[in-house]
């Protein structure tokens, strides 16, 4: 594609930003919406599968697609992937039943993997390394800006509309980005046809399913020791083990393991996980500390968020247009992960005082750091690798990124769980009077001592103002005691992210820069082997 013009390189990224616009506003929207959907149709104990499917539908498509589409071309993968998510986008909005929601938001998976693994390939495909990480930067913040303006769209629509119209309002985007991609995309050049890797790519999606099924599961469905548990982790470990013998015997791998020989790819990766970790701990257990430790509502939670997202969507545009105008990344990577990390430890010393004010100052400086590594890591994966890899390697990429914040949150939440357990068998938990003397009502005081009810505000307020008056000093230390217990095991949550990054910085101390090329010309395999 370097045949092409700026002007016509700059349309198709244009195109490429609007698809990649249109499936992230689908997936943001629907976190704040979810709660009235459910309300709405039932299925209260499927409600996080309408989460999981999703993403484990889209972890297989993109690692899969992205070694289809270095054999077939981006366009043919871009459009059928628009096709097959705006189709889940406009049945999900019918569901009648949580079952129907759930399998039509696979299908959405299966769309929305395809779009974020060629979209991000395509950048590779139409620049040069050199020029590559201002266009990575740009594509860092349409997701940022899918995550500022996403979750306050959706509750808006579930207030005043039809909840189906979550699922339906950003549809016509998906007619204008498939018009765009159809007439601006330029076609793929014949390459040699290559025998697909059927048996690789299955048991490759049996690892995957497994794998993060097992992580999600873990701890909140099932004990980490049970059978379930043990079970799923042990099909994975042995469906590893058959995908590497797979790959090494095979002529076409789905993921060619000989890349991992080259360094950069290998620690480029690594991070990219440690980096999943860190980013997903901000993201899933800042709303613990809004809404469970200092009282304030979802909506409040949402907007404190913004901070971060918008700092992350400028500094993803500065850092990329450093790196395209100076060829450098090692420093800049190090200096982010740097920031990245002073600002998760920040959050390891909020506490019950901890001001609004506080808690947008930390999430400043994370997200300062976060979107700083962005263009960086993807660069360095395509910028590795010979060019007739590119789309695998940006999907591994990716996929890496995936695991890291799935496993992430599911350790952080055995911490959390672990940690607050411990802290309120150390403090004096007051007790609340039960038989004869226990206040009447429909509550069972006992649930008090689930953490998860510090989430939900107004519950608190409606059980406290069930309570007789003489007993409503006794409510309030209790959650006091629950709000201090929550917030000393959300700083141990932290801590642990901040570790996942400070690690992240020590690999990339190891990671070679090499020169960033100015042109998409084929290496040989020896020589990209070398680095």
């Amino acid at each position: 594609m370097e045949t092409l013009d700026r002007r016509q390189k700059t349309l198709i990224m244009i195109a490429v930003m609007s698809v990649l616009l249109f499936s992230a506003l689908n997936m943001t929207i629907v976190g704040t919406a979810l709660p009235k959907i459910v309300s709405a149709i039932g299925g209260m104990e499927y409600f996080d599968w309408v989460f999981t499917i999703y993403m484990l539908t889209s972890s297989i498509t993109a690692i899969l697609v992205g070694k289809l589409s270095d054999i077939y071309g981006r366009k043919i993968f871009i459009l059928v992937g628009i096709i097959i998510f705006s189709i889940g986008a406009l049945m999900s909005g019918f569901s009648d039943t949580i079952i129907q929601l759930i399998i039509y938001r696979g299908i959405q998976g299966l769309g929305g993997g395809m779009l974020m693994s060629v979209s991000f390939a395509t950048v590779g495909d139409l620049f040069s390394p050199r020029e590559r990480g201002k266009w990575q930067g740009a594509l860092g913040g349409v997701f940022g800006l899918a995550s500022l303006f996403g979750p306050t769209l959706g509750g808006i629509i579930v207030d005043n509309f039809l909840w189906s119209w979550v699922f339906w309002v950003f549809l016509p985007f998906g007619v204008v980005a498939f018009i765009l991609i159809a007439r601006l995309y330029p076609k793929a050049e014949k390459k040699e046809k290559e025998k697909i890797d059927y048996l690789g790519s299955f048991v490759l999606t049996v690892v995957i399913v497994t794998l993060l099924l097992g992580f999600s599961w873990a701890d909140s469905k099932y004990p980490w020791g049970s059978i379930e548990i043990i079970g799923l982790f042990t099909t994975s470990l042995v469906s590893l083990v058959l995908f590497f013998i797979i790959e090494m015997r095979v002529k076409s791998p789905v993921i060619p393991l000989y890349l991992f020989k080259n360094s950069v790819f290998t620690i480029s990766n690594i991070v990219a996980f440690l980096l999943g970790m860190g980013m997903f701990s901000v993201i899933m257990y800042i709303p613990f500390h809004v809404q469970g430790v200092s009282g304030d509502t979802a909506t409040t939670s949402g907007m404190i968020e913004m901070a971060m997202t918008i700092s992350m969507v400028l500094s993803s545009a500065i850092a990329g247009n450093l790196i395209t105008k100076t060829g450098k990344y090692k420093k800049i990577a190090i200096i982010g992960l740097m920031v990245m990390a002073l600002g998760i430890y920040l959050n390891t010393l909020l506490s019950i005082e901890s001001s609004l004010t506080r808690v947008i100052l930390n999430l400043i400086v994370t997200g300062l750091g976060m979107g700083v590594t962005f263009p960086v890591f993807n660069t360095t994966v395509q910028n590795a690798v010979a060019h007739k890899y590119l789309g695998v390697a940006t999907a591994t990429s990716q996929l890496f990124r995936e695991l890291g914040g799935t496993i992430g949150v599911a350790v952080m939440g055995a911490i959390m769980s672990n940690r607050m357990s411990e802290k309120i068998e150390e403090m004096e938990m007051p007790a609340l009077p039960e038989g004869e003397g226990a206040p009447q009502g429909n509550m069972d005081f006992s649930s008090l001592q689930d953490p998860q009810l510090l989430m939900n505000p107004d519950a608190l307020s409606e059980i406290r103002s069930d309570i007789p008056a003489p007993m409503t000093e006794m409510f309030d230390s209790l959650i006091l005691s629950l709000r201090e217990a929550l917030s000393y095991a959300l700083s141990s949550v932290f801590t642990f992210a901040m570790l996942a990054i400070i690690a992240a910085v020590i690999f990339t101390f190891f990671l070679k820069e090499i020169a960033l090329r100015t042109s998409n010309e084929e290496e040989t395999e020896e020589e990209s082997a070398q680095i």
